[in-house]
């Protein structure tokens, strides 16, 4: 269209109303209509003004929708996305493109309904016209052409394969967005459905993308439906599944672990250890290793994730032994305290056969008890009776004392012949150090909706959880020496013991290593010493702070520091921030990006077809939201999003991520921050904003660490610097002034 330039001596035009958005619109066959949007207009009024605009009669069987790639409808509630410049089409309203495309894919000609199909699988992603073609039954319709689709192509396979490999594709993508919307139950499929979308599984294994859909829906059944569950673990079978781990499309690879990782999650209590064997009889864990974590190529994040759910649920399996106390009756298991003896003490008889009074051979067991570290002496078992660990701490003491039998008899023979008090009570500290083992890999929780932490080094043993064990209880013990803590006070020597054995584990654990031995030669270099270290470096030592001058320079400096804190967080806001739309379907998430305005007065947020990358532009966010009318800013359980039903409100993690802004009367923007550091932000940012303090964990850190430097910074002349009592004396006059420069 022509450009008309304004005549120099005109006045600079204002800019138009707020509620006024400039479109052009395109009908086919026509030239493009610019037009002025009111936005408070109903929007049947302006879709009436296009048609009358081409002379279209009947406009209510017309609608707006974008002509971009999304071809997302324009309605009532999404018509404030609508953004200056946009490029607009009138087009057939949703409920007659969904009754003409209900009618299409049920046509004759194969060619028509292999168009129908991809139109379909098209304009499923956009939830109002889902809603029309699902009000016409169209998942039924779908699932009725999966269910006999095998029998009445079956010609068509053999004559035109491509073309009904492309029409079931289409057919399953349609499937799959439409059920994404969450309009329709997973609850209503029949057994015949789930039994064909399974046999997909293997029948294409070559058409990767009616293999994805099959692995993404069978996913999708799983956890959403319990009934549905049962029927898919009827029909799929691992050693089913593990063949497309062994191939190099990671997506499916990715989708598959995705399967095995829900059929895990939703089994039932006596079914997850069964299903554990199996996946230990078709080799999981090597297969993984090999075909994923250590192919040449960059694990993506969703990857990741599945990885660190399948982590997850495999150490979950520990939570039966960890939550069960010892019986001290129970002969089987007293015999594993026996073999803790036999192997330390290399008694060569057996109790029965042991030479001796009753009396003496108790003495003896006493003794070698005492040595082996339990808190009872005469009957161990009932160190075990304290939940957790229960009886996860003497799995793992066994499991030491038979497969690294030399270093076993080293600790507990090094200990029991100290006289020196110093000794590290093998038995206790097991105990112990299995507890906190199961702390930091959180045995027993459920896995979270946002996390990727996974740790390639627990993929490389059958038994890791044992071997991270045995290689830390070496640590302990060598920890326990460096300290020279005394068994004395065990209670305070495990207190202090502890809390640096654990900081060299986590420390560890942050380098993500490829392996237990790698994971080993880094505890390696974090000896007592090195921690030690790293702490002084990493915090002030606060006695040298707290005298009363440091304090009040302290609180002189600190509304500096707090104001330059507030410019970072706003400044971080401006940049801007990338959210994740959680849904049941996770790589189905949609992403959404909201950031502030240079003058701090707008968000502006919009959604977004994938995750960008760098910052995204002002005026590509259709959104805006005046800070000045935001009311209130809510966190956690107060968070609407929380509040629903869903399995978010579970997920402890996500609701330590969630906030939400609350504005108008019950208008509401919510957030799921991508990780704890950008919660922190937002959080701090926001409240900064409405003129609240900013009260974070990381403003916190942010000022302790700002304040220790500044300080630092303040006394660094004066430091290793005394000063005098008494001023020095005043130095004599030079015998001339000839170094004196004379301006003049």
């Amino acid at each position: 269209c022509p450009v008309v330039l304004a005549p120099k001596n005109s006045s600079i035009a204002m800019p138009p109303p707020a509620d006024i958005v400039k479109v052009a619109i395109e009908w086919p066959g026509a030239f493009p209509k610019l037009m002025e949007i009111d936005q408070k207009k109903p929007l049947s009024s302006i879709i009436k003004e296009v048609c009358d605009g081409w002379s279209l009669a009947n406009h209510d069987q017309f609608a707006l929708q974008h002509a971009d790639s999304s071809n997302f409808y324009i309605t009532e509630k999404n018509r404030n996305e609508i953004k200056n410049g946009a490029i607009l089409r009138l087009t057939t309203s949703p409920a007659q493109n969904a009754q003409q495309l209900h009618e299409r894919i049920q046509s004759s000609s194969m060619d028509a309904k292999l168009e129908a199909l991809k139109d379909l699988a098209n304009y499923s992603r956009d939830v109002t016209f889902a809603q029309e073609f699902i009000n016409l039954d169209g998942i039924s319709l779908l699932t009725q052409m999966v269910e006999s689709g095998t029998e009445r192509y079956q010609k068509l396979q053999k004559i035109m394969k491509p073309c009904f490999g492309d029409m079931l594709s289409f057919t399953l993508t349609a499937f799959v967005e439409l059920m994404d919307h969450g309009i329709v139950s997973w609850d209503t499929f029949s057994v015949a459905f789930i039994k064909k979308i399974a046999s997909y599984v293997n029948k294409f294994a070559s058409d990767i993308s009616i293999l994805q859909r099959s692995l993404a829906i069978l996913e999708s059944m799983v956890l959403n439906s319990h009934d549905l569950y049962q029927k898919v673990a009827q029909e799929i079978t691992i050693g089913q599944l593990i063949p497309h781990l062994q191939g190099t499309d990671q997506e499916i690879q990715t989708y598959t672990i995705a399967v095995i990782n829900a059929l895990f999650l939703k089994a039932p209590d006596d079914k997850r250890q069964e299903m554990a064997n199996i996946l230990a009889q078709k080799q999981l864990r090597s297969i993984i290793l090999t075909h994923v974590i250590r192919a040449q190529r960059a694990i993506n994040n969703e990857m990741a994730h599945q990885l660190y759910v399948l982590q997850v649920l495999t150490f979950n399996l520990l939570e039966d032994r960890m939550m069960t106390k010892m019986d001290p009756q129970d002969q089987a298991q007293r015999d594993i305290i026996f073999e803790l003896r036999r192997i330390a003490f290399d008694a060569e008889s057996e109790p029965n056969n042991s030479s001796g009074s009753i009396e003496k051979r108790k003495s003896m067991y006493t003794r070698d008890y005492k040595k082996l570290g339990f808190i009872n002496h005469v009957n161990p078992a009932m160190d075990f009776t304290q939940t957790p660990p229960g009886m996860l701490a003497l799995d793992n003491m066994l499991y030491f004392a038979k497969h690294h039998q030399d270093a076993y008899i080293r600790i507990v023979l090094e200990n029991s012949s100290r006289e020196d008090k110093h000794e590290c009570p093998f038995g206790r500290s097991s105990i112990e150090l299995t507890k906190m083992l199961c702390e930091i890999l959180k045995v027993g929780e459920l896995p979270s909706e946002t996390c990727n932490d996974f740790h390639p080094m627990f993929f490389t043993h059958d038994r890791s959880f044992e071997e991270f064990f045995c290689i830390c209880i070496q640590l302990l013990n060598k920890t326990w020496k460096e300290m020279r803590a005394t068994s004395e006070d065990f209670n305070k020597a495990r207190k202090r013991v502890m809390q640096v054995v654990k900081e060299q584990i986590m420390r560890a654990l942050t380098t993500k290593p490829s392996s237990l031995d790698q994971f080993k030669s880094k505890l390696q270099n974090l000896s007592y010493t090195e921690i030690l270290k790293i702490r002084q470096s990493e915090r002030m030592n606060q006695e040298d702070f707290q005298s009363r001058p440091i304090l009040e320079l302290k609180e002189k400096i600190q509304p500096e520091i707090l104001e330059l804190i507030k410019q970072q967080r706003l400044n971080r806001l401006v940049e801007g921030t990338c959210f994740r739309k959680l849904n049941s379907r996770r790589r189905q998430d949609k992403f959404w990006y909201c950031r502030l305005s240079p003058n701090h007065k707008v968000l502006h947020y919009g959604d977004l077809e994938e995750s960008p990358q760098g910052e995204v532009p002002h005026d590509s966010l259709q959104e805006k939201l005046p800070v000045a009318d935001i009311k209130a800013v809510v966190t956690g359980k107060d968070c609407p999003h929380m509040k629903e039903k869903g399995a978010l409100k579970q997920n402890k993690e996500v609701l330590e991520l969630a906030f939400s802004i609350l504005y108008d009367s019950s208008g509401q923007l919510n957030f799921i921050a991508p990780d704890k550091h950008e919660y922190c932000v937002w959080t701090d940012g926001l409240n900064a904003l409405l003129g609240k303090d900013m009260l974070s964990d990381l403003t916190r850190n942010d000022l302790d660490t700002l304040l220790s430097m500044e300080i630092k910074l303040r006394l660094l002349d004066l430091e290793n610097i005394q000063i005098p009592d008494a001023p020095p004396p005043i130095p004599k006059e030079p015998s001339n002034y000839d170094f004196v420069y004379d301006c003049n």
